[in-house]
């Protein structure tokens, strides 16, 4: 089993900064990919970024070039630091980590409210 914990959710003013962490813990267990999903009220849970173990990096492309996801392998941790803030990225913010042979493991979210 691997846990999830996120944290860096908050309510912020269209064009701010917010950055979020995820850490995981439990299994020993190699953890490939690791990423963030959002899901808006009525809408489908979308993925936001991912990086794998190697650094190799994917966004959405409502997001690409104001969010930064990174990565320490070190700590089992991943960070998303979101600038450029606007309405349309207000959310829940879900951390996930696929684990070899184990599956897709996910945190219990962490809410993000941009006002205009």
């Amino acid at each position: 089993q691997v846990q999830l914990v996120e944290s860096g959710g908050g309510l912020v003013q269209a064009g701010g900064s917010l950055t979020l962490s995820c850490a995981a813990s439990g299994s020993r267990a190699s953890i490939n990919t690791m990423g963030w999903y959002r899901q808006a009220p009525g809408k489908q849970r979308e993925l936001v970024a991912r990086i794998t173990n190697g650094g190799t990096t994917n966004y959405a492309d409502s997001v690409k070039d104001r969010f930064t996801i990174s990565r320490d392998n070190a700590k089992n941790a991943v960070y998303l630091q979101m600038n450029s803030l606007n309405p349309e990225d207000t959310a829940v913010y879900f951390c996930y980590a696929f684990v070899v042979l184990h599956g897709t493991y996910w945190g219990q979210g962490t809410q993000v409210t941009v006002t205009s």
